[in-house]
């Protein structure tokens, strides 16, 4: 099994087993359809933006990993959601949504070609860094890893039963458990940075 195909298979275990046990969603977000939905906007890219010279108007610490987790992100997107960020997503949440995917990764029969942690003083901040060359060096495989993200969060329960699986996204998973940002990066020159709105 490709390291990509672990990937998934561990990111949609996590991910049944994280929201099968979830708070319903807030008052405000369900539809007036039986089963509850949310009604979700599409990405708008503004990838020729300039990256974030800090996230001050977020009123945080701004991007004080980029020199350090990855270089300074060549390319910017935003993504704004409509998904809530549910009641008990907190730092907890998601550092444990995190350490079950690390978990996961170092867990393997192969060495892992992702890092993945969260940073910032409530964990907000996802970064996924790859760990060989010729991987995540490029906004378009940034984006593959992502879409293939997306084409797991879709498959399972909690998607089906909460969203449009049809126009939900990771992004919206990761509005959901309350992140802000998710930085993608081959871990050498490339980083391509996503803020979720």
């Amino acid at each position: 099994m490709t390291i990509s195909m672990r990937l998934q298979w561990l990111l949609l275990a996590l991910l049944a087993g994280l929201f099968c046990m979830s708070s319903p969603l807030p008052a405000g977000a369900q539809s007036s359809s039986q089963s509850q939905t949310i009604s979700l906007t599409p990405p708008s890219p503004d990838v020729n933006a300039a990256p974030p010279a800090g996230d001050e108007s977020e009123g945080d610490e701004g991007d004080e990993h980029a020199g350090y987790y990855y270089p300074k992100p060549q390319s910017l997107e935003h993504y704004t959601s409509s998904a809530p960020t549910l009641p008990d997503s907190d730092k907890v949440r998601r550092q444990a949504f995190v350490i079950g995917l690390t978990k996961q990764l170092l867990g393997g029969q192969y060495a892992p070609s992702y890092a993945i942690f969260a940073k910032g003083n409530q964990s907000d901040k996802l970064i996924i860094v790859g760990l060989a060359d010729g991987q995540l060096d490029t906004v378009y495989r940034a984006r593959a890893l992502l879409a293939t993200l997306t084409s797991v969060a879709r498959a399972t329960n909690f998607f089906q039963q909460t969203t449009h699986p049809e126009e939900a996204t990771f992004f919206d998973l990761l509005k959901l458990l309350g992140f802000r940002r998710i930085t993608l990066t081959d871990g050498k020159v490339f980083a391509h940075q996503v803020l979720i709105d």
